[in-house]
């Protein structure tokens, strides 16, 4: 049996594992033990076992993941995401729909020290999602926008989805994060563009908030000017030169839980903060190792080049291999958490893009904005449970009614990042 044959075998084992429920770190492993061994032998196949972990864990690439972790939950922990959504309130609240606006800038701006879209729907939805009921807001809308809001922190930088796409794929980390900067405005100022266009379209979804006097507004812009702050050294420090993205991880730490501090974050919320950091970065660990083993098993079998060869012989443009690719990422990202499908499929896919002559940068954010739908779309929709989590009384079907508007936004989006490509690569 060729080891294409063997690799197709132990994928579709692994995808079926997947469907089964079983953790998707432990079968990668599986899949890249058995395929190895299989291919090669066992007992250098235990050797990676042994070995790998290790390797992986002591990586210093990989250190930025826990900073930019605690970086977001020091912000959520210490209260100062609720300052943020009052901010965006007192500007945009006395709209028609202001208070969903509030909620996307407050998702925006929250994510750029959050680096994760799970936490930065989970804080966000705690603060913002009684506000609007209690105001009026349809459960669709409310819960639509903070869920589509939530994606923001995947692209926004730092990320951490950019942050792995780049060490996957041996691209600059500082590139990617530079990368994401125009993409994730774009969809801050897309979501905006989306609610306004359906409170126009059904103004009965949203009400008119209180109307607040210039002063309001100046002193909410002091909820903003933390995150703000942080993200624009971050990113200013990367692009200047003055630090690398790994020093930037540490330092926006180190600022995110002076500012808490100074806001009055205690000993058990700090305890609370590093303990919530652990559990998530030894998951996200968990499923780097996966993949590690998972790698070597598909170098051993050709896979990949094997998957270049046989799109080759089907003499593909350029773009009809990259829609495929993306319809891949879109079918995978309904079913999968977003980390782990950048993990299982970049590698496998990475050569067709290549082949293809794409930019690897542009190619990066393409995919992470493909990842982001999976996280709003059914039948999982990684957001819209978390955001169910915060609200079990409404509905995951009016939830998942809610965000179709923003996934329409973010094919849109989709859609100029790849006919304008300057759009992901022009600051770079």
């Amino acid at each position: 049996m060729s080891t294409s044959m063997i690799g197709i075998i132990c994928i579709a084992a692994m995808l079926l594992l997947i469907a089964l429920r079983a953790p998707v770190a432990l079968t990668m492993a599986l899949a890249g033990f058995v395929g190895f061994g299989w291919i090669v032998a066992f007992d250098p196949a235990v050797s990676i076992l042994a070995s790998g972990p290790f390797e992986t864990l002591s990586n210093y690439s990989f250190s930025p993941i826990p900073m930019f972790i605690l970086m977001g939950v020091f912000a959520s922990k210490s209260g100062m995401s609720q300052e943020l959504f009052q901010g965006a309130r007192a500007m945009f609240g006395s709209w028609r729909g202001g208070m969903a606006l509030a909620a996307v800038t407050s998702c925006g701006i929250f994510s750029a020290i959050s680096g994760s879209s799970m936490a930065t729907a989970a804080s966000m939805s705690r603060v913002a999602l009684p506000e609007m009921e209690k105001n009026g807001y349809a459960p669709t809308l409310a819960t639509g926008v903070l869920a589509a809001g939530g994606t923001l922190g995947i692209m926004i930088p730092p990320s951490i989805a950019l942050l792995l796409y780049a060490l996957i794929t041996e691209q600059s980390v500082g590139a990617m994060f530079i990368a994401g900067v125009i993409p994730g405005l774009l969809g801050l100022v897309m979501y905006g563009l989306t609610v306004a266009v359906l409170v126009t379209v059904f103004p009965n979804i949203a009400q008119p908030g209180k109307a607040t006097t210039l002063k309001e507004k100046i002193l909410g812009l002091k909820g903003l000017v933390p995150f703000t702050g942080v993200f624009v050294f971050i990113i200013g420090g990367i692009y200047s030169g003055w630090f690398t993205p790994t020093e930037a991880s540490a330092v926006g730490a180190g600022a995110t839980l002076l500012i808490a501090i100074v806001r009055g974050m205690r000993f058990e919320q700090f305890k609370d903060a590093v303990g919530e950091t652990l559990v998530m970065s030894a998951m996200i660990f968990f499923m780097i190792i996966g993949a590690e083993v998972f790698g070597y098993f598909l170098s051993v079998s050709r896979i990949s080049f094997s998957l270049v060869e046989y799109v080759d012989s089907l003499h593909l443009g350029p773009y009809m291999v990259l829609f495929c690719v993306l319809i891949l990422f879109m079918v995978l990202g309904c079913v999968m958490d977003s980390i782990a499908m950048l993990l299982l499929t970049v590698p496998v896919v990475y050569p067709l893009i290549q082949a293809a002559g794409f930019d690897p940068i542009w190619f990066g954010i393409v995919a992470v904005i493909t990842v982001e739908l999976g996280l709003i779309t059914p039948p999982v929709g990684m957001n819209v449970f978390v955001i169910k989590s915060v609200a079990p009384h409404i509905s995951i079907g009016d939830m998942y009614k809610g965000v179709m508007p923003f996934v329409i936004s973010d094919l849109l989006r989709l859609a100029l990042i790849v006919a304008f490509p300057m759009l992901a690569i022009g600051l770079v």
